[in-house]
C-alpha cells in the first residue's frame, strides 16, 4: 500500500535513521527441516547462477503456502514450481519442489534489484575486507494491474522504523467504496499495512516495506509498493543505507552460466502495465538472451556451445521460474602438434 508518506512524516523520520554493518548470514541447508536461506555465496567469475533446487516432503497438515512461508519463497513461485501439486492439500509425503536456485538478473551487481515478473528482490551488499562477496534474495509482492510498480532506476531516500501510514485520497476512496473506511492516519502497530520497517524510494509515494498480511507475499496485490515479509524487511533494513541504488527491471527470461552449463529461467511475463500477458513473444526474448550469452562465452573461451532446443522449448512452455539447463560447452578441442617440418605450429581440432 503506497503513496503513503506525507512530508512531515519524512522530516520527523530523519531522526530515526538506522545504519548498521551487521550482516545476518543464513546457511542454505538441503534438508526438509531447514529454513530457506536468503544469503548465497557470490557465483564464480563469469557465472550468474546461485543456490540449488531443493525437494522436501509435505506433512499432512501442510499447504503449499505453509511450505512457501517456511522456505521464504513467494506464493506464485511455489505454485509455478509445483503445477501438479494441490495448493491447499498436497498430501502427506508428497514431494514439493522449493525454487531455491536463481539466475541473477542482468544488471550491475550492486545495490538492490527487483525483477518484476519474478516478484523477487536481490541485494548485493558490499563485501567487507577479506570476506567473500554474497548476494541476498527475497520474495516480494508488487503492484496489481491498476496500481502497477514502475520500472526504472531510483534509490533509497530514507529508512523509517515503526512508520505511520497516511493513506492518500485514492486509496481512502477505494476503501470507502468497499464499505471499509480508513482514517486519515494509521499509527504504527499491528493494524498498520506498512509493518514495522519501511524504506522510502526516490519515486514519490513508493516504498519497500513490511506488511501485516504475510499471506500475500509473492503476489500482485499491493498499491504499487514492494512488500516484504516482516523478517525479510527487518534484515534488509539493518543493512541498506540511504542512497543505495534500486533497479526495477522487467526480465521474464534470465539466462546465465554455471561452469560449462548454460541455464535459462523463465517467468510468466508482464506487460508495461504489469498485467500478465500471453507468452507469444517469450520465444523471441529467450532467443535474444541465449544468443547474447552464447556470443559472450564463445568469445571468452573459443569453444562452441551445444544447445538443447527441446529443453529451451520446455522452459518457455512451462515458465515455472526454475533454472533449466539448456546447453553445454563442447569439451576443449585436443591440441595437435604438427611435425617440425611443418614449422611446429600448434593447431586445434574442432568438435
Amino acid at each position: 500500500m503506497c503513496a503513503v508518506f506525507a512530508l512531515n512524516l519524512i522530516t520527523k523520520s530523519l531522526a530515526l535513521w538506522i545504519r548498521t554493518t551487521a550482516l545476518l548470514a543464513i546457511t542454505l541447508l538441503l534438508s526438509s527441516e531447514a529454513t530457506h536461506a536468503v544469503t548465497y555465496p557470490f557465483p564464480a567469475q563469469n557465472d550468474s547462477v546461485v543456490g540449488a533446487i531443493q525437494s522436501v516432503s509435505a506433512r499432512y497438515e501442510d499447504t503449499l503456502l505453509d511450505i512457501a512461508v517456511k522456505y521464504d519463497v513467494g506464493q506464485d513461485e511455489i505454485v509455478l514450481a509445483n503445477p501438479h501439486v494441490d495448493r491447499w492439500l498436497p498430501g502427506d509425503g508428497t514431494p514439493v519442489v522449493i525454487p531455491s536456485s536463481f539466475v541473477l538478473p542482468e544488471t550491475p551487481y550492486e545495490g538492490l534489484v527487483l525483477n518484476l515478473p519474478e516478484m523477487r528482490l536481490y541485494y548485493y551488499p558490499k563485501a567487507r575486507k577479506g570476506e567473500a562477496q554474497e548476494v541476498q534474495t527475497f520474495p516480494v509482492s508488487i503492484g496489481r494491474r491498476e496500481w502497477y510498480t514502475p520500472e526504472g532506476i531510483t534509490k533509497v531516500v530514507t529508512k523509517v522504523k515503526n512508520p505511520a501510514w497516511y493513506p492518500p485520497d485514492s486509496i481512502r476512496k477505494e476503501h470507502e467504496e468497499r464499505g471499509e473506511p480508513l482514517p486519515a492516519v494509521v499509527p504504527a502497530g499491528p493494524d498498520n499495512p506498512l509493518g514495522d520497517h519501511a524504506l522510502l524510494l526516490d519515486i514519490p509515494g513508493y516504498l519497500i516495506h513490511g506488511t501485516n498480511k504475510t499471506f500475500g507475499i509473492g503476489l500482485q496485490v499491493s498499491h504499487g509498493c514492494i512488500r516484504m515479509s516482516p523478517k525479510d524487511v527487518e534484515l534488509l533494513f539493518s543493512q541498506v543505507a540511504a542512497g543505495t541504488v534500486v533497479r526495477l527491471v522487467n526480465q521474464p527470461v534470465k539466462v546465465g552460466w554455471k561452469g560449462d552449463t548454460l541455464y535459462m529461467e523463465v517467468h510468466p511475463q508482464l506487460d508495461s502495465m504489469q498485467e500478465k500477458v500471453a507468452d507469444a513473444n517469450l520465444s523471441q526474448t529467450a532467443n535474444e538472451a541465449i544468443a547474447k550469452a552464447q556470443k559472450a562465452k564463445e568469445s571468452q573461451t573459443g569453444r562452441r556451445i551445444n544447445l538443447d532446443t527441446t529443453a529451451i522449448e520446455a522452459a518457455i512452455r512451462s515458465s515455472n521460474g526454475l533454472p533449466i539447463a539448456i546447453g553445454e560447452l563442447y569439451p576443449e578441442p585436443p591440441e595437435l602438434i604438427l611435425p617440425a617440418e611443418a614449422g611446429g605450429i600448434h593447431a586445434r581440432t574442432l568438435p
